[in-house]
């Protein structure tokens, strides 16, 4: 018996959700339906719930791990571990494909008539319609998909055109700012009337012109007429007069000026006079001066080379002082590191016993759930003055198995300048205490190295890796009422066995 060959498969199945339920009219019936999308089934896939869904749909489903069946859930039929979808768990149900593509759609874009099978529908319409409306890429106006072409050629304000006179591209909403600039661009002469003349070539034309307008020759003395080039000497003919009487009133106002400058010549001839008489009791004194002046010269030429000497010293001296306010702003970085330091050192101990007191608890565990800040490095303490180094590690919303339920507290052991003196690996008993601050139940955990972890071999980088408690409290503890924060503060103490030092 012949099996019947599977549908061809669409080149867009593997990412797109089931068939819009328009496409079926009123005759949609539920058992095509996806329980996810909620749309037609396409390429539906049966999950051992008994749910059909699409196959975009269910593999996305169940990209991130075993989801819940919502459907399942909500016809309160759910059972583990039958209820739980994925990978592998469904099967392609071919005879509900066959029954969803073999059923009558209808094109759900308005205007369109087309008809055919839903199967008809994915592998020669979808996407395809020429009465879809679709945004265009450029303007993001929406337009029917058979009106792309047109639209990007003749209506989109975002489209590129060529200048018909330079030739250049421009966007067409810039068109007017172009033919503002454009050196192609077809200018009309003012004069001749003469058109198409490129704006590059516009003042050339008007220069040899006979038909442009230029002022008259006898602007200079008053006449405030324009006439075309080809016509100035009619022009100058048919006013001869007006003309002659501007001329005349010119000539009149300059003999006025003339006279008024010949009653100053008087008076500076008469000035002169006097200057002269002065001018020679004056002579001897300026030869006295230029002597005076020849030195001054001498003077001023060695104060100038003293000058530029000084002038280079000043700016020896300024590159110094930049040079001094540089290492000042250094040294003032070291004295805060040093300070800093002094600090830290101030709280270190030298018996192998540490409380650490962490303040501002609520705020710096809202900075451990959020991710700014999970976890925090106590201050350094020794087992004696040439012992371990070593430091706590703090986890306020915990750390690995731990991580949002309990607070995790780790050992470090660090790098220290008496590293070499020292027994390798690190192998003392190391207590660690939440302590309740009404002394009646601390939390205390202890541990003994593994002498095989890298954690308690000798250093060789600042620090080695963490080794702990990730389970050390449970977050819910904490969140009663007790004794262990008080004043928004809480007390870490740490105890390093010192048997055997």
């Amino acid at each position: 018996m012949a099996t019947q060959e599977p549908s061809p498969p669409s080149s867009i199945e593997s990412n797109k959700p089931g068939f819009p339920k328009k496409i079926l009219g009123n005759k949609l019936e539920d058992k095509h339906l996806c329980n996810c999308c909620h749309n037609i089934l396409r390429r539906p896939f049966q999950a051992q719930c008994g749910h059909r869904f699409c196959s975009y749909c269910f593999n996305r489903t169940v990209s991130n791990g075993p989801q819940k069946c919502n459907a399942c859930i909500k016809e309160d039929i759910f059972e583990d571990p039958t209820s739980i979808l994925k990978q592998g768990c469904a099967f392609p149900d071919n005879a509900v494909r066959r029954e969803v593509e073999n059923l009558s759609a209808v094109c759900i874009n308005e205007s369109c008539t087309w008809t055919g099978s839903i199967k008809e529908y994915e592998l020669n319409h979808e996407g395809k319609c020429e009465f879809m409306i679709i945004p265009c890429p450029s303007c993001k106006e929406r337009i029917r998909f058979s009106e792309q072409e047109r639209h990007n050629e003749r209506e989109c304000p975002e489209r590129t055109l060529n200048c018909k006179y330079c030739k250049e591209p421009f966007h067409f909403k810039n068109i007017k700012a172009h033919d503002e600039i454009c050196p192609k661009y077809p200018m009309i002469c003012e004069g001749c009337a003469k058109k198409k003349i490129p704006r590059e070539k516009y003042v050339d034309h008007i220069k040899f012109c006979s038909k442009f307008r230029t002022p008259c020759r006898f602007h200079v003395v008053g006449c405030d007429m324009s006439v075309e080039k080809e016509k100035i000497h009619d022009h100058e003919r048919a006013y001869a007069y007006e003309h002659l009487n501007l001329l005349l009133h010119y000539i009149m106002g300059m003999k006025l000026q003339l006279h008024s400058e010949k009653t100053k010549v008087a008076e500076l001839g008469r000035r002169c006079t006097e200057l002269e008489v002065k001018a020679g009791t004056f002579e001897n004194v300026v030869c006295v001066l230029n002597r005076e002046v020849e030195r001054f010269a001498t003077t001023m030429e060695a104060s100038n080379r003293q000058h530029k000497l000084d002038q280079d010293k000043i700016e020896a001296l300024s590159n110094k002082v930049r040079q001094l306010e540089r290492t000042v702003g250094l040294k003032d970085l070291t004295v805060a590191e040093m300070e800093g330091r002094l600090r830290e050192m101030s709280a270190t101990t030298f018996d192998g016993v540490f409380v650490w007191r962490i303040s501002d608890f609520a705020k710096k565990r809202q900075d451990a759930i959020a991710g700014r800040a999970p976890a925090m490095f106590s201050p350094a303490f020794y087992t004696s003055k040439y012992g371990y180094k070593m430091c706590l590690r703090i986890y306020l919303n915990g750390d690995g198995t731990g991580r949002g339920s309990h607070l995790s507290l780790f050992f470090v052991v660090m790098k220290g300048l008496s590293d070499a003196l020292l027994k390798w690996p690190f192998n003392q008993k190391v207590t660690l205490m939440l302590l309740d601050q009404s002394n009646r139940e601390h939390i205390i955990d202890a541990f003994r190295p593994d002498v095989t972890s890298s954690s308690f071999q000798r250093p060789v980088s600042e620090m080695n890796i963490a080794s702990g408690c990730p389970l050390f409290c449970p977050l819910s503890k904490l969140d009663a009422k007790n004794s262990y924060i008080r004043d928004d503060t809480i007390f870490i103490k740490a105890i390093v066995d010192l048997t055997g030092l």
